[in-house]
């Protein structure tokens, strides 16, 4: 029996959806190709400097004292992770680093739409704004454990110094560069300024407010740390320390391993928050 086939016109109108899907599955393969051939050669870097690492300290290249070797970390690391220290200072340092974190970005945020809804008190603030941002934040370290004394709430203070200023500078600057003809039409319509805020001006900003929280993932870290040095008894900047006190630079190096993969994967957390609004946004 002959196989039915369409109008010519039908024909024509599959052709180019077929063509459209065979170049979209092209495309998607060649973009999957790319993605492994990138994670393999990072993978392969690592491997190779890891692997470069434990050869130059095998072979006294390098000075194993103050080098140490990527297996010499990984013992130090385990001996720890089974006594349970590691997860001990870990743990601090992670638990002030998010509430530091979280701390910065509620205060800096709420402090620029403060700004944003006070024309005056942005004149007025401005120049401080731009002498704290200039500042150079752990200076004020010591200020802080005078005020707060030796413990958890200075370091959590360094924190702040260093997120909420610079978050206050960028989300005020998205808030001012959002279209203004934007604004406009919701003023027409008889919208007050907290409805501009709350149906425009917020909205508009969530892209300059996400990487606010990545840039705010660094700068937690960067102050936790620093507070760790200068008062903790426990966490990992606390390690680091007493490490370099000790001659102990594996203890060092595996600390900072340690904060490399926290960071990493707080990081990752928030770039997964990033996806999520902005895909709901869109």
């Amino acid at each position: 029996m002959a196989e039915l086939k369409g109008t010519p016109a039908e024909e024509g109108r599959q052709q180019p959806a077929e063509l459209a899907d065979e170049v979209y599955t092209a495309f998607r393969r060649s973009e999957r190709r790319l993605a492994l051939s990138v994670r393999l050669t990072q993978l392969a870097l690592l491997v190779l400097f890891f692997g470069l690492w434990e050869t130059a300290a095998a072979f006294k290249w390098i000075d194993g004292l103050l080098f140490s070797s990527p297996s010499r970390i990984v013992q130090l690391l385990y001996e720890k992770l089974l006594d349970g220290s590691l997860l001990e200072h870990t743990w601090v340092t992670v638990w002030e680093t998010v509430v530091g974190f979280v701390l910065g970005t509620l205060l800096g945020t709420a402090g620029a739409a403060l700004i944003w809804f006070s024309p005056f008190l942005s004149r007025v603030l401005d120049p401080y704004i731009v002498v704290l941002n200039s500042l150079p934040k752990v200076a004020l370290g010591p200020l802080f454990i005078v005020a707060l004394g030796p413990g958890v709430l200075s370091i959590i203070a360094t924190t702040l110094s260093l997120t909420v200023i610079i978050t206050i500078l960028v989300i005020y600057n998205a808030f001012r560069e959002v279209d203004p003809n934007l604004v406009k039409v919701v003023r027409i319509f008889g919208g007050s300024t907290g409805t501009v805020f709350r149906k425009v001006i917020l909205p508009a900003s969530y892209p300059a407010i996400i990487s606010t929280l990545k840039v705010n993932v660094g700068l937690a870290w960067v102050g936790v740390i620093v507070g760790e040095f200068l008062v903790s008894k426990a966490g990992l900047g606390y390690l680091i320390i007493y490490g370099f006190q000790v001659f102990n630079f594996t203890l060092v190096i595996g600390a900072l391993f340690v904060i490399a993969a926290a960071a990493a994967l707080m990081y990752q957390l928030v770039a997964s928050v990033e996806s999520r609004l902005i895909g709901r946004s869109r």
